[in-house]
């Protein structure tokens, strides 16, 4: 079957595409390049050894997306296309909730038109603002601390609304707790345009020497070094959770929220020593004061998804390192290099 990605030349799209042309389908991506290369295309198409049909389309272009299944047979779409930075969307309110909303109803309207039917949403763990109890599983309180983390959930809403209307559609919310690594090969890996928003990238882009130093957010929380904890998650047990979600998505409808996580949590410290460890790098860093918002501790109940899906995190916190510091090492300015 053709399998649509939209955004799909990001950081988790890549890697998905990959995941899903080594599962035997055929990829379609439409992507506006707002934060991704074209370059990685041909990369994706080494890895998955198969052509990837690429359009440089706005996904909230509805004539562009629409020309985009009048040319492909789809069967099932992965809908990544989105802007994705908090401190963006505290700044920017307006612009998220315009282009995340739009493109995920402009995608559902087109989807109906073309009667497909098959539906993975990339959501986020953000839907569940701090928790008050971890693990966090599917059934917890939701409520988002930014507008970012809003549109995952209104999109979260308006998916399963949809699916009330059509009962022959089928959508599987993963919510995501954080993706880092990278392709073993160091083919692919994360990206991100200017300062990262993210641990990881920043990790890797001291390591290689384009940053100075890490910024540590707090030292002072309710946890075993003092630092926030978060579950990692590899990239490539990610992109393989898609997969997972779409032969599910075969034989079942209605809205489903799954989380893809790895059920356990390690603190900012914990990553730094484990990368210095595993790569033999000195990562110099220092604490800075606590980010409004951030919880102390996070971390995913994924049982649902090894369930469900059949699915369960496979790659260690080392494997997640390691493999983010070949892909740095080899592409120390990224695509740009």
């Amino acid at each position: 079957m053709n399998v649509l990605l939209t955004g799909g030349a990001g950081y988790i799209g890549s890697h998905t595409a990959v995941e899903i042309m080594r599962a035997g389908h055929g990829v379609v991506i439409a992507d506006d390049l707002s934060n991704a290369s074209e370059k990685v295309i041909e990369r994706i198409e080494k890895l998955g050894g198969k052509k990837v049909y690429f359009y440089k389309i706005d996904v909230c272009d509805k004539a562009a997306l629409d020309g985009v299944f009048a040319l492909h047979d789809i069967s099932a779409v992965v809908h990544f296309a989105g802007k994705k930075a908090v401190g963006e969307s505290v700044a920017q309110p307006l612009m998220y909730y315009r282009n995340n909303l739009d493109a995920t109803i402009t995608l559902l309207e087109v989807m109906q038109k073309h009667s497909v039917n098959r539906l993975i949403f990339s959501s986020s763990a953000t839907v569940y603002g701090i928790p008050k109890t971890v693990p966090v599983d599917e059934n917890a309180p939701r409520g988002c601390n930014n507008p970012y983390g809003w549109t995952k959930y209104m999109s979260e809403q308006i998916m399963r609304d949809a699916c009330e209307a059509n009962k022959d559609l089928a959508v599987v919310l993963l919510r995501y707790f954080n993706p880092i690594g990278a392709h073993e090969s160091g083919v692919i890996g994360e990206d991100p345009e200017g300062i990262p928003n993210n641990l990881m990238p920043f990790i890797a882009q001291v390591a290689v020497g384009r940053r100075e130093m890490l910024g540590v957010f707090g030292d002072d929380y309710p946890t075993h070094d003092g630092t926030g904890v978060r579950d990692y998650i590899h990239v490539v047990d990610l992109a393989q959770g898609h997969v997972a979600a779409l032969d599910y998505t075969e034989n079942n409808s209605g809205a489903l929220a799954v989380n893809l996580g790895t059920g356990r949590g390690y603190s900012v410290l914990d990553i730094v020593k484990t990368f210095e460890r595993v790569n033999g790098i000195e990562i110099p860093y220092r604490i800075m004061p606590r980010r409004a918002g951030d919880a102390a501790v996070i971390y995913a109940d994924s049982s649902l998804a090894k369930t469900l899906l059949n699915w369960e995190a496979k790659r260690d916190l080392e494997d997640m390192c390691r493999d983010t510091w070949n892909w740095q090492k080899n592409n120390p300015n990224g695509y740009r290099s």
